[in-house]
């Protein structure tokens, strides 16, 4: 074979949600922080995202995380996530990934029952605690950066919709988040194709009408998904909802979605919802759940903000080589909008919900 680019990946799903890590393959990526990296893999190398994640080899619901020297000294690894459209600060679901892989591959020694890991994401340090046993990660809980509210109950006029009540949070990724009920869906895998239509259009039309700006890293996106929202029940001291977050440019995420859930930590919160330790399950369209809980409160520049912690497993199903052949006409990948919702070849490297 006479590929021009070879890389190593670990495909790996966290409870539904793709995640495939990038283990070798990719030239020393410079940045005195992950963020750093982060940048630089955005405005320079886009087309390795392009290659892992958009057809003929990538698809709408993959996602892909390239392994990195960490900045911070404390940490083991460094991660920076890729996405469809987007470089995130941080993924729950991706970083449970990460550490599975991590361990599972012996790239970082496993000690059973229990390793510890800190991982430095593009938002910072990230610890995450592994349940271990026989070789197998069988719980992987994180604890996040904080996840705070912009605005609560704030209208956004929708087109065909009108005006929806909707709130505006971080929590890694900035959200929007809405009651499902207000929009008249079910959260339902066969109505995911209508969920992801309804929540592209709420999506767009609050970051065209909302800019937020993260106190502490203004490169940080603003609005670039959605949670939809399931009714919140208690049971005993516990709380529970279902949820899907539709992420860009139009599709579920398949598992509770780490980041979605930290931003529903904080908005329960700050609507005086969930006490700090107060355990919240919250499920996914595809009936996959994350354990989470606050485990502090802090404030992140004029925001009250929470300390969330997230729990679940991830699941290695493959490791391969994928390659680019200097001949292939593909060279940048592809999409079509029968799956993707939008044809977003044109579009550059990373283009806001808005776009």
């Amino acid at each position: 074979m006479r590929w021009n680019r070879t890389i190593t990946v670990v495909d790996c799903h966290a409870e539904g949600e793709s995640g495939q890590v990038v283990v070798g393959g990719v030239p020393h990526v410079p940045g005195d922080t992950v963020f750093d990296k982060r940048l630089h893999l955005q405005n320079h190398v886009d087309d390795l995202r392009r290659m892992i994640l958009f057809e003929p080899r990538g698809a709408a619901h993959h996602n892909a995380n390239v392994l990195v020297a960490p900045g911070d000294p404390r940490a083991q690894m460094g991660y920076v996530i890729l996405e469809s459209t987007e470089y995130p600060a941080m993924s729950g679901s991706n970083t449970m990934c990460v550490a599975t892989v991590l361990l599972e591959t012996g790239i970082l020694p496993m000690t059973e029952p229990v390793t510890e890991l800190t991982l430095e994401s593009p938002a910072g340090l990230i610890t995450v605690t592994c349940d271990c046993k026989d070789g197998k990660v069988t719980r992987a809980r994180l604890v996040n950066q904080p996840a705070f509210a912009y605005h609560l109950d704030i209208p956004v006029t929708v087109p065909d919709l009108g005006e929806v009540v909707v709130d505006i949070v971080y929590g890694g990724m900035t959200y929007v988040i809405v009651d499902v009920d207000r929009l008249g869906l079910e959260i339902h895998p066969a109505k995911a194709r209508e969920l992801c239509t309804v929540g592209e259009a709420v999506k767009r039309a609050a970051a065209r009408q909302i800019d937020v700006v993260h106190p502490d890293n203004p490169e940080i996106p603003g609005i670039t998904n959605i949670v939809l929202a399931g009714p919140l029940r208690r049971e005993g001291d516990e709380l529970h909802a279902r949820n899907t977050v539709v992420v860009s440019p139009g599709r579920c995420d398949r598992s509770p979605c780490g980041t979605g859930t930290s931003a529903r930590l904080a908005q329960l919160h700050a609507k005086g919802l969930i006490e700090v330790g107060q355990r919240f399950v919250h499920t996914s369209i595809t009936g996959t759940m994350f354990d989470s809980h606050i485990v502090s409160t802090t404030t992140v520049g004029p925001y009250d903000a929470v300390v969330p912690s997230i729990a679940g497993q991830a699941w290695i199903t493959g490791i391969y080589q994928m390659g680019m052949d200097p001949t292939d006409p593909f060279q940048r990948g592809f999409t079509l909008a029968d799956t993707w919702m939008r044809q977003i070849d044109d579009l550059g490297p990373v283009h806001s919900a808005a776009e």
